[in-house]
């Protein structure tokens, strides 16, 4: 990130991170040429070509591969016959199979994954640091102490919407919360953002800590599974419940890519070039918690997502936001059905935990990237 301040702006490491409070000396930022315009412009829309093609395909067999398998031919016929377009109907079984189980949990699975992925790019870029992820300030600690208070003290005032619920408010409590008390003389600094999202982090685990001690072996199970995070319980009500957040954060976040790339000069620049900074920056924050609220609400935590999504994406294309936030959207999407794919078919008949397997995977992948980058950079500075 720190790369595009000094081509932009010629300013040194420490200008940057006098404005922004981070980002100086971390991966990502070496000195390597930015390709032309046009060479990004190309790389971009191949990007979101290969994207959407790898998301439908990943997506059909998804619908298709499970303990009772569907040909692809099938789900094709059965997708057209129910939009009016012809196909066919298939059997009882495989209707049910398809509409009732499989086809909620793919859509679940696009839209959670979206939700993260663009929440990860609109934190690196709010932050001005590729390492900033959507629980940095707190929303994914605050939505699981929510989640395991109604599970350890049986609360069901909804039935059993309750715990989706209470994630979802105590992730937005959560995130007001850091904000608020982060905030002096009328300004937020990212790096008081960030350490109160990192005290705010450690009083979430205390807190569940504390439910889990209290709470009976029952309940324990129950508390574990949540927040291993999965996507079996997926049913269409659960995906009209996240789909007004998810749909609003997608639509709203793409209009704030121009002024992400102008606070990527940093604050003092920004500020000169016309950017209300401390309002963008309430305003992509609230953005990220409803996205990041409704998303671990009804699958629980799932991690690596919004970290690992648009770095990739930034090393692939650069650090413009016009591609990296919805091409974050349609990378997060990918990831989470191929690996909601792999969780239910790796041990079949058994079924990963989707959480486990994202961190499983992602961990090593990402100290990876961190070596290749500071192999080829001689360094993080």
């Amino acid at each position: 990130m720190t790369t595009s301040y000094r081509e932009h702006t010629g300013r040194t490491g420490a200008d940057a991170s006098t404005d922004t409070g981070a980002g100086a000396g971390l991966p990502g930022t070496g000195a390597a040429p930015a390709p032309p315009p046009g060479a990004r412009r190309s790389t971009a829309l191949t990007l979101t070509v290969g994207l959407l093609a790898a998301l439908v395909l990943c997506s059909l067999l998804s619908a298709g591969l499970g303990a009772y398998n569907i040909p692809l031919g099938d789900v094709l016929a059965s997708v057209q016959h129910r939009v009016g377009l012809g196909g066919h109907a298939l059997d009882r079984v495989g209707e049910s199979v398809l509409w009732n189980v499989r086809l909620p949990r793919v859509v679940l699975a696009l839209l959670v994954g979206a939700s993260l992925g663009c929440a990860g790019a609109l934190m690196q870029g709010v932050f001005g640091n590729p390492l900033a992820e959507p629980g940095v300030i707190g929303i994914s600690a605050g939505a699981a102490v929510g989640a395991v208070a109604s599970i350890a003290l049986g609360l069901s005032f909804f039935g059993n919407w309750t715990i989706t619920v209470c994630a979802f408010v105590a992730g937005l409590l959560t995130v007001l919360l850091v904000y608020a008390l982060s905030r002096s003389g009328g300004r937020t600094e990212v790096v008081t953002l960030i350490l109160t999202g990192i005290a705010v982090n450690a009083f979430a685990g205390a807190l569940i800590g504390l439910f889990i001690f209290f709470a009976d072996n029952a309940q324990i199970s129950q508390i574990t599974f949540w927040q291993l995070g999965s996507l079996a319980q997926a049913t269409w009500p659960k995906v009209l419940a996240v789909l007004p957040c998810a749909a609003l954060g997608l639509l709203l976040a793409p209009f704030y890519a121009r002024k992400l790339d102008l606070l990527a000069l940093g604050e003092r620049p920004a500020r000169h070039l016309g950017v209300d900074v401390e309002r963008l920056r309430v305003v992509l924050v609230l953005v990220v918690a409803l996205l990041t609220a409704a998303a671990v609400a009804v699958a629980g935590i799932i991690s690596f997502v919004g970290l690992l999504v648009p770095h990739l994406l930034r090393m692939a294309n650069g650090p413009g936001h016009r591609f990296l936030v919805p091409g974050s959207a349609l990378g997060g999407a990918l990831v989470l059905v191929a690996g909601d794919l792999a969780a239910r078919t790796v041990a079949d008949p058994a079924e990963l935990p989707l959480g486990v397997l994202t961190a499983l995977i992602g961990s090593p992948f990402f100290f990876w990237l961190l070596r290749r980058t500071r192999r080829k950079q001689g360094g993080w500075a």
